[in-house]
Order: structure tokens, then sequence, then C-alpha cells
């Protein structure tokens, strides 16, 4: 047996896993994921804050990605549940009221019978 056969770790574990040791394993990772995650959500958002002066919320928030050199597919969670994290913090982020518009478009008249369309040739029907 060579030095090197010695540093590779598939050396270091000849047998299997038993089912039961490898459902903990997955655990135990999926829980290490998750206070990873939660960790660099806190961070941003404590970042968002920091910066809320000099950054808007979306910059602020690729900026600590980048800067803490966070890789796909994880930068993507940490990114989406900070925005949840400001949501509900954030007074401007809350739902609009009901019948509330979110911008100046007209309303949609999908629900209308063909002839109701209020004399508006655009909304005439094709065909």
């Amino acid at each position: 047996m060579g030095v090197l056969d010695r540093l590779f770790p598939d050396k270091l574990f000849r047998h299997r896993l038993s089912d039961a040791a490898e459902k903990r394993l997955k655990f135990a990772v999926a829980r290490a994921e998750e206070a990873i995650i939660e960790t660099h959500v806190k961070n941003a958002l404590l970042f968002v804050e920091t910066l809320a002066g000099e950054l808007s919320f979306d910059r602020a928030i690729d900026t600590y990605i980048r800067e803490m050199a966070i890789p796909e597919p994880l930068a993507s969670t940490v990114a989406t549940r900070t925005l949840v994290g400001l949501s509900e913090t954030l007074p401007s982020a809350t739902a609009p009221a009901e019948g509330e518009m979110l911008d100046d478009r007209p309303r949609l008249r999908l629900d209308e019978p063909a002839g109701e369309t209020g004399g508006d040739p655009a909304l005439r029907k094709i065909g």
C-alpha cells in the first residue's frame, strides 16, 4: 500500500453505512445547510440595514452574496429568503388593500361578456 493510497477519503470508509445511519447523516446535513442559510440571511439583512443610506436593498443583497462568494443555488436561496425577511419588516412591502391598483394600467375586462366593452374599439371581439 502506497503513501497516496492512505490519503484518499474513499479508502477511509471501506464499508457502506446502514440505512439508519445514512438517514441520520442526510438529516444532519440538511440541518447544517439550513443553519448556514439562516446565518447568511441574518447577515444579509444586517448588511442591507447597515448600507440602507448608500445602496438599494437589492444591490446590497447582491453585494453581500458577491462579497461572501456564495455559490449557486445557495445564493438564490439566500437572496429569496432575505427578500422575504425584508418584506416582513418594511411597511412599503405589504400587500395592497383589496381593490387597490398596483399601477395605473386599466382594469382587465376578461370576465365581461363580449358585447359589454363600453364602446372601446380596442376591446372588440376578434373573429
